[in-house]
């Protein structure tokens, strides 16, 4: 396609009246005439402090006016959003920042001090913008003055099609890799509420700016961190539609906030990451019934966690005229798979259809026929990404030409059925997915080693209500040390982000390592699960 976000972005704003809203957070709105300014200022500001098309910016902040701003700043610019997980510590913060070549690091307050301590071996920043009240580091600018310096011109320059989009994912193994999509390429899927409201995609800005006036403007509501795929890819939805970002002001999940976010704002758009979203969501409206006003609800997409079906029940209980849609995708494959739910219809627990761009391949890559019962490794083909940003190894082991055509396999096994429902199998590798969260196992093992206490330790997800997987660790000790769980959960989170610290630590009651000194992890997953009376 031909579509650029920026172009869609300077069109759509002269296009929605001035007084519409574009960000709001708590009590603080931002309308669409004073937005586009805003965003202006912004990405020109950043090109006047050395940034040029295709450079990196880095998001380290919550959800906020600020990051949807950036975001629309990006496009406009020419420049490309790279996320930072707000959880990691400053040795992460920095991986990520260096790694991805950003140029410019735009911060919350309250993350000043990780800032402070990495800031010196950030050689290719070119500057450090501060977000919040007061004063700023040293080294650092206040957000507001690039808001207020300038006049909110359009910058008037020529975009590209190419231009990127990059979100960092965990993926599977090794340490995060930033996912490259070309802006042609992501503008279809981002853009889907349009075309199934006019009945056509669009070509061109043109074509956006008639279809938004067509369809009206959208209030979407991001109930999980917009620094993951599954809340910033509706953020840019939202944006190039002309609609409302509303975000909540809570450091955690405050059901009871986001229910009166919805019914202030109206929202018709929610993002969630499954269960430890949707239920205490749905706890907060089973308190007090009618106390909230979800009429204006249409839609609520997941992704990324286990979204089980007495929940998606529960929640159309109290908002019938919802849509809930259930994505089984991932950040480099969209569209894997997919599970609609609404109050006329009945859903099972991670029952997906099969994406229509989506197969199931053997090991030798090739096609398995729906019906045969052999697990093996989904694909998707369609909108796919260039690659991982400079790892090229591992863009060949994901991103591959099958038969002619090219395919993301980021290594989910399931089986197809006959009629096109998903059994998903999981992960090849022993990846954790917690509360939407991937924690690489290997990561929290080298932190639990560190401990003097500890002789060797496997990590793995062990099966929980509320986290989808529950991070849970199983050592051996140094012959003489004693056990302190606490004091083992304390070390780790010292040294990696909070939800990385094991729920449990156990001390292992069978043999971590096969005889050929590799991980047994099946015997440690069996010997937790027994010792915790989880089944599953």
């Amino acid at each position: 396609m031909t579509l650029n976000f920026g172009e869609i972005v300077d069109a759509v704003s002269d296009a929605v009246p001035a007084e519409s809203p574009a960000f709001v957070h708590g009590e603080r709105t931002i309308r669409w005439g004073d937005a586009k300014k805003r965003m202006n200022n912004i990405a020109r500001g950043l090109r006047e402090r050395g940034a040029v098309a295709g450079d990196k910016v880095a998001f380290y902040m919550r959800n906020g006016i600020e990051y949807g701003e950036l975001t629309g700043a990006c496009f406009l610019g020419r420049l490309t959003h790279v996320n930072v997980n707000y959880r990691y510590k400053p040795d992460e913060v920095h991986y990520i920042i260096d790694n991805s070549d950003a140029v410019a690091v735009v911060y919350a307050r309250e993350f000043r001090d990780h800032i402070a301590q990495i800031h010196n071996r950030l050689h290719k920043v070119k500057c450090f913008i501060e977000v919040g009240e007061g004063d700023v580091q040293s080294f650092a600018e206040p957000y507001e003055k690039l808001v207020r310096s300038g006049n909110g011109a359009k910058l008037g320059i020529e975009r590209s099609p190419h231009d990127q989009v990059m979100v960092y994912t965990g993926g599977t193994t090794g340490m995060p890799k930033g996912v490259i999509y070309e802006q042609g390429d992501l503008a279809a899927p981002l853009l889907v509420r349009l075309a199934l409201l006019t009945g056509r995609v669009p070509e061109t800005a043109a074509d956006v700016v008639e279809m938004v006036r067509a369809s009206g403007a959208a209030t979407y509501l991001p109930a999980c961190p917009q620094m993951h795929g599954t809340g910033f890819f509706g953020t840019m939805a939202t944006i190039m539609s002309g609609g409302c970002v509303v975000t909540v002001d809570s450091h955690s999940l405050d059901p009871h906030a986001i229910w009166r976010a919805v019914e202030k704002n109206k929202v018709a758009h929610m993002a969630i990451v499954g269960d430890p979203f949707a239920r205490p969501l749905l706890n907060a409206l089973d308190e007090e019934p009618g106390r909230y006003d979800v009429s204006s609800v249409v839609a609520i997409g997941s992704s990324g966690a286990m979204w089980s079906a007495e929940v998606k029940q529960g929640l159309l209980r109290h908002m019938p005229q919802a849509v809930l849609t259930d994505n089984f995708a991932s950040t480099e494959a969209l569209g894997m798979g997919q599970s609609i739910a609404t109050k006329d219809s009945e859903t099972k627990t991670a029952a997906f259809v099969l994406g229509e761009n989506a197969l199931v391949l053997d090991d030798n890559d090739q096609p398995l026929a729906p019906g045969s019962g052999v697990p093996g490794r989904l694909a998707v083909s369609g909108i796919l990404p260039l690659g991982y940003y400079k790892d090229p190894e591992k863009t060949a082991r994901t991103i591959k030409e099958i038969n002619g055509k090219r395919y993301s396999i980021p290594g989910d096994y399931a089986i197809v059925e006959a009629d096109g429902r998903l059994t998903v199998l999981g992960r090849g590798s022993n990846c954790i997915n917690t509360a939407g969260e991937k924690v690489f196992p290997e990561e929290v093992e080298e932190a639990l080693k560190t401990h003097p206490a500890v002789e060797d330790a496997l990590v793995l997800g062990v099966p929980d209500p509320t986290w989808g997987q529950a991070v849970t660790g199983v050592v051996t000790l140094v012959p003489g040390s004693a056990f302190d769980e606490a004091s083992l959960k304390a070390h780790v989170r010292e040294r990696l982000a909070g939800y990385k610290t094991p729920k449990r630590v156990l001390v292992a009651g069978v043999p971590l390592r096969a005889p050929n000194g590799k991980a047994d992890y099946k015997s440690a997953a069996a010997f937790a699960k027994e010792t915790l009376g989880v089944t599953g």
